[in-house]
């Protein structure tokens, strides 16, 4: 998919910056996007966990990465 593209750089430059966390949001749609997002995230190198945000930060619609 060409939003993982995307999402690298979102990822490169939010622990660059020094972030702790990040919140992707990916909607729910066919879930194509989470499922992608979903495979990506554990070969990130610096991506500690993930999960999806609570229901009322978004729910299945959002993933909370924290980073390592």
């Amino acid at each position: 998919l060409p939003a993982l593209g995307s999402l690298e750089r979102f990822l490169d430059n939010a622990h660059s910056a020094g972030l702790s966390r990040v919140e992707i949001i990916h909607g729910i749609g066919t879930g194509a996007l989470a499922r992608a997002v979903d495979e990506y995230l554990p070969k990130c190198p610096y991506v500690k966990k993930f999960h999806r945000g609570d229901p009322d930060r978004g729910g299945a619609g959002v993933t909370i990465v924290e980073f390592k």
